[in-house]
């Protein structure tokens, strides 16, 4: 098997499971993108086995410490491990994420289920090349009605590959497919929606929130189709204002709150400027949500993104009613928890508020996250509170 010798102290040394291409020190064999290849040291000593693409940043990922081959014992054994372990943390077995790539030893691949339909993702070469194993294997463990194919995501520019949507197999869904959150009922568009659906990462965090808005005033910036809005309205919020700049899911959110029977006044506005508008109208709010979709997908754009998620705070801050509250997200792992709380406070000094955190939050337990492969950990957020008296 063709392979990669690797440069001592490259991260692959120290518990993460990528190699870039300037931490590899020589390759042997001919290895093709898309390939498996064997990774060793200096020493000729195995390290382990990884699929390989020359055409991205990041040439080999790994994917076992031994030798091994992706063949089609390999996925069903992997996607068993994926489902079974998922039962063990007694996650909704009808809605959630099912394989987490790195998390779950398949790099690059991402199966979302809702109910009978499973929504697959293939980021990398290597797993996209190999999808008919894949949904062989999802077939055998898991018995869908419909596995979709969503890989419209920008990322796979990176690795050379097209954007792709469409069935994979079984039956087309619905236009949409209703799923249940928190009791109630959404109608999501699995082939066209956002990521492959529906934010599922957030569904712990909506159940977070929601009872902190009894008897609020609350305003849900960037809110999607709605669900921490809807959520709020639930657990009894005085109001609820949700702001969203795509006038498809303003439309969305008006047919969510309805369906549901709950008051969701929806705007159709640009966050950053909505909350400028608001300061200058002297409005005020008890609870503010932001949900911000993620303001840079790379280490070089990090600097302007610390500046939006600043001005964002601020603007957040000006609003908030004596004693208001802040619920606030960031779903990109360029921006690290001490980073995003550096943000925050330089946001509160600016506003010259006080913040007391109540309650800090992550993605659910169906994203894992492996200890030295901080990729995997992308969600994180928080709940202050204007410390009173300031």
């Amino acid at each position: 098997m063709p392979g990669l010798i690797i440069r001592p102290r490259a991260r692959l040394f120290h518990g993460h499971e990528w190699v870039y291409a300037s931490e590899v020190l020589k390759t042997f064999g001919t290895p093709e993108n898309g390939s498996v290849v064997t990774l060793k040291d200096g020493k000729d000593r195995l390290l382990g086995s990884a699929i390989y693409n020359a055409q991205s940043q990041i040439v080999a990922r790994r994917f076992s410490r031994q030798r091994q081959e992706l063949d089609a014992d390999f996925f069903e054994r992997r996607v068993r491990q994926a489902v079974e372990y998922r039962a063990r943390r007694e996650v909704n077995p009808r809605l959630g994420r099912l394989v987490w790539s790195e998390s779950d030893g398949l790099p690059g691949v991402i199966v979302d289920r809702y109910g009978d339909t499973l929504v697959l993702q293939t980021l990398t070469l290597a797993m996209d090349l190999r999808k008919g194993l894949i949904v062989d294997a999802l077939r055998a463990v898991c018995a869908p009605r419909a596995i979709i194919e969503r890989n419209d995501a920008p990322v796979r520019r990176a690795e050379g590959l097209e954007t792709q949507v469409g069935v994979l197999w079984g039956e087309a869904p619905d236009a949409t497919t209703p799923i249940e959150v928190l009791g109630l009922r959404f109608d999501v568009d699995l082939l066209h929606g956002q990521k492959t659906g529906f934010y599922l990462d957030q569904l712990d965090n909506y159940a977070g929130v929601a009872p902190w808005a009894a008897g609020k005033r609350v305003l849900d910036c960037f809110s999607n189709q709605g669900a921490f809005a809807l959520a709020c309205a639930k657990a009894g919020a005085a109001s609820v204002r949700a702001v969203e700049i795509s006038a498809d899911c303003v439309d969305l959110i008006r047919q969510n709150a309805e369906r549901n029977g709950l008051a969701v006044e929806a705007v159709a506005a640009n966050a950053f400027d909505l909350l400028n508008d608001e300061e200058r109208a002297g409005a005020k709010y008890d609870l503010i949500i932001l949900d911000p979709p993620s303001f840079t997908k790379s280490k070089e754009k990090l600097g302007g993104a610390l500046r939006g998620y600043k001005e964002i705070h601020l603007r957040a801050l000006q609003l908030l009613a004596p004693g208001g509250m802040l619920a606030t997200f960031s779903c990109s792992h360029h921006v690290n928890d001490a980073l995003f709380r550096e943000v925050i406070g330089d946001a509160a000094v600016d506003a010259k508020k006080t913040l007391r955190q109540l309650v800090r939050f992550g993605q659910a337990a169906d994203h894992p996250i492996l200890l030295n492969l901080p990729e995997t950990e992308y969600l994180r957020g928080y709940l202050f509170e204007l410390a009173p008296g300031r």
